[in-house]
Formats: C-alpha cells, sequence, structure tokens
C-alpha cells in the first residue's frame, strides 16, 4: 500500500532539545511531478556529528538542505534509501541510494547529473551548499557497499572521510612543524578515525594526544591509537614546549581559549572540526597561537580530486576504510556495539541523550523513521 503521509523529527534551532514530530503529504503517482523520485529513508545513522550539524546549522547552513517550519530545523544524516516512485528513466522503484538524507521517513528529490554510479538532487534550496553533500549512491555500482556493513557504513564513512582529510591535509602542510597532534573529544568516531589514520603512517615524528572527559577516559584508553590521553582537566599539563597542531572536535570555547593560552606561540595550527560540546561553543579570535581556522573537509576532497583524480582518491580513501572496518570490528576487542531504535519516540530520547553527552563512547546508532521495531 502506499504511503499517503511522511512524518519528520524536527527540533528549534536556537534550543535543540525542544523536539516534535511534524506530518507531511506524499504524492501518489499521479501528482508526482515530472523528473521527480519519492525515496523512502530505511534507515540512517546518529552521531555526535550530528550534534556538530545542528550547532552549526545556521553558520554552516545545514538548516537549508531540509527546509520545514520556521524556526525549526531538520538535522542532516547519513543513510540508505529506497526509490517509492520515479518519474525518472534511469531511476527504478526498488533501487537503494546511500547519502544525505533529513531526520524523516522520506525524502522527494530531482534527481540531476545522473549516471551508473548514482545522482545528484538539483532541488533550488539545495544548490547553494557543497555539492558533496547532494550526491546519492547506488549501492549496486558502490565499490564500498557491502550489504552486511550498512551500519557501519552510515555511522562511520562520512566521518572516517573527514578525519582522513585531516590527515591528509596535515601531512600536505608538513604538519605545521608541530610534533605533537592535540585532538578534542578523543572519544568521538571523527576523533579516533582521525587518530587512526595518523597512527597508520610509518614514519611519524609526532605523538598523537587525546582529550576525553574522564568517563571516556578507559574507552580512549582502549583505543591503543593516542600516545597521551589527559582529561580535559588535566590539558595544562600539555608540554607548553613543544610546536603544537591542535584538531578541535569538541567546539568548546572555554576549552580552546585554556589550550591556547597555555601553549600561546606553539600553536602552529588550529582548526574547529566538530561541536560535541554544542553548549559551549564561542569565538577563537583575539587567542595567542596560529588563529583558529574552520576545516572543511570538501575542500580537501577538491583538492586532492585534481591532485590523483576520482579513480586515486577513491582508492586511497577505499583501501584506508578496509584497514579501518578491520580494527574496528576486531572480534577480541570491537571499537563500536550497535544499536537499533525505531519510531519518533525512541530517536527523540537518542536525540536528547546526545546533546546531554550520555552516550557510551562505544555505542553506535541506528535510526528508523518508517521501520517499526
Amino acid at each position: 500500500m502506499m504511503d499517503k503521509q511522511g512524518l519528520e523529527l524536527i527540533v528549534q534551532r536556537d534550543q535543540l532539545a525542544q523536539t516534535k514530530t511534524r506530518i507531511f503529504s506524499l504524492p501518489d503517482r499521479e501528482s508526482l511531478a515530472p523528473g521527480q523520485v519519492l525515496l523512502k529513508v530505511d534507515h540512517f545513522a546518529f552521531t555526535s556529528n550530528n550534534i556538530t550539524y545542528a550547532a552549526f546549522g545556521s553558520a554552516m547552513k545545514y538548516w537549508n538542505f531540509f527546509p520545514t517550519e520556521a524556526g525549526w530545523g531538520n538535522i542532516p544524516v547519513w543513510g540508505f534509501a529506497d526509490v517509492l516512485l520515479s518519474n525518472v528513466d534511469e531511476i527504478a522503484p526498488g533501487e537503494r541510494f546511500y547519502g544525505y538524507y533529513p531526520m524523516a521517513s522520506h525524502l522527494l528529490v530531482t534527481p540531476s547529473r545522473i549516471n551508473a554510479n548514482g545522482f545528484s538532487d538539483s532541488v533550488a534550496h539545495r544548490q547553494e551548499m557543497h555539492p558533496l553533500y547532494n550526491q546519492y549512491l547506488r549501492t549496486t555500482t558502490d565499490p564500498a557497499y557491502q550489504q552486511d556493513t550498512e551500519a557501519l557504513q552510515m555511522l562511520l564513512r562520512p566521518l572516517f572521510i573527514t578525519s582522513l582529510m585531516i590527515d591528509d591535509f596535515l601531512d600536505d602542510n608538513q604538519f605545521f612543524g608541530a610534533k605533537k597532534v592535540i585532538i578534542s573529544s578523543a572519544s568521538s568516531k571523527t576523533a579516533y578515525g582521525l587518530a587512526f589514520a595518523l597512527s597508520q603512517r610509518a614514519a611519524r615524528d609526532y605523538q598523537i594526544i587525546g582529550l576525553t572527559s574522564e568517563a571516556n577516559r578507559q574507552f580512549v584508553t582502549n583505543l591503543g591509537i593516542y600516545d597521551q590521553i589527559l582529561s580535559y582537566d588535566q590539558c595544562t599539563q600539555l608540554d607548553a614546549s613543544v610546536a603544537s597542531v591542535y584538531v578541535d572536535m569538541a567546539g568548546s570555547a572555554s576549552l580552546r581559549s585554556e589550550i591556547h593560552h597555555h601553549l600561546s606561540d606553539h600553536v602552529v595550527y588550529s582548526c574547529a572540526v566538530g561541536g560535541t560540546h554544542w553548549n559551549d561553543l564561542g569565538s577563537g579570535q583575539h587567542l595567542p597561537g596560529a588563529r583558529p581556522s574552520l576545516f572543511f573537509a570538501p575542500a580537501q576532497i577538491k583538492k586532492r580530486l585534481t591532485d590523483w583524480g576520482p579513480t586515486g582518491l577513491q582508492r586511497k580513501l577505499a583501501d584506508a576504510w578496509q584497514k579501518l572496518i578491520v580494527r574496528m570490528t576486531d572480534a577480541q576487542q570491537p571499537w563500536l556495539q550497535v544499536n537499533y531504535s525505531y519510531g519518533t519516540e525512541a530517536s527523540t530520547q537518542l536525540l536528547l541523550k546526545m546533546l546531554a553527552g550520555k552516550v557510551a563512547a562505544q555505542e553506535g546508532h541506528i535510526l528508523s523513521l518508517s521501520r517499526s521495531a
């Protein structure tokens, strides 16, 4: 039976813990416009990275991808969807696509640049943002796709690409002469993906330092990829005489300030990546050391597409991805425990727990608003 209504879970833009469910009408076969495709969102991952999307929703225009009621926002997520209806000859009902979706049961798209690999959504309100987020990949032709690892792909693939691009950017700049790479929110998936990539370099002359909460210290220690682990209140124990890079996954203005003032001119590069400490965001201006900048992975991807070509970049990403998966799924000490939740109530509860920082570091969460338990 054809779905007549869809639903989405939305948050108040300036008060993320305020949520509500919104029901919207879906087109049927007769009302679907030429060139449109209706996707049913099967399931998606929800991680601290999605909290970052919400925290930077206005500044980075993440709210623009999936417009909803005024003053409210739909947090973008990475997941899989199936074609329910299609008015595009090259896209058939039943096909499955990986990509950037709303926290919703359905998404209406207007495909363009259609090829064997997938398509881009050409709907007008998405064109101002980076095209990387508008691409949808066919599972039948995606070399990285495996049906039994869909959860890992949703949870880690977009984050690990960011991790790899930071690693590559630092290497491309000779680590700015740094001998220490300091990573905050060390238990987050993007952070330990970066630490893993940094630890894989055969000839490295830098240390990888993880900053984390006391509650997550044991998890971060068990990862075995950081050379030193400090809790946030120990950040002044960092060696202030050594040139250091600060990769800020936490987004905490107070922590950033403390690190910059402690290390002073020995902060040779500082970048903001995440916002896990979303309630302590703030400006990085007027701090000693290198001025904090926003790291935007698509910019480095664009550079490497020019340097290596699409095939070369895809090969490097695939090789690194396979190494990570082997380590993530190690039978003796897996890094991730995947949990599945269904419906708006369970999704809301997870969102609130994530905002409160109460989700265990080893947990990976997959949600669905279109499936029932």
